[in-house]
């Protein structure tokens, strides 16, 4: 019953959003809204949504901590997988700026960065979308001690 609720919700922001999005904007925000609930399903405590650090440089678009565990989460969507699985757009750049975004997050929330994971989730929006969640993405270069 909550879940039909949380649709209707999601499918109500969504509209309003179509009307000041891109349409390509518009799929990534539903993208996120169906990658939030599904990690909070998955027992995840999401505590950010687009997190921009004071550099500007990249974006985090959900944090989220698995036990005691600080994961970084980067969501991303298409409508079909015509033109190959959304994951492929994760380019070696994103995930430099996601590691410095990351580092940024950390170090202001106390965290060691021993505690940070990378997560990918992916999802193509057929009826019902179709997620992908793979846990440890990818491995960041290990903290630098100045």
């Amino acid at each position: 019953m909550l879940t039909w609720v949380y649709r209707g919700i999601d499918r109500a922001r969504q509209h309003a959003q179509r009307r000041i999005l891109t349409p390509d904007q518009a799929t990534g925000r539903r993208g996120e809204d169906i990658a939030h609930r599904y990690l909070q399903r998955r027992g995840y405590q999401v505590v950010a949504r687009n997190f921009r650090p004071r550099s500007g440089v990249g974006e985090i678009d959900l944090i989220a901590w698995d036990r005691e565990t600080l994961v970084i989460v980067e969501v991303k969507t298409r409508r079909s997988d015509e033109f190959g699985l959304p994951e492929r757009n994760v380019t070696p750049e994103k995930e430099q700026a996601l590691v410095r975004a990351a580092r940024d997050y950390a170090r202001r929330a106390g965290v060691d960065w021993e505690k940070v994971r990378f997560d990918l989730v992916s999802i193509v929006l057929r009826e019902p979308p179709e997620v992908l969640h793979q846990e440890a993405a990818f491995r960041s270069a290990p903290a630098r001690r100045v």
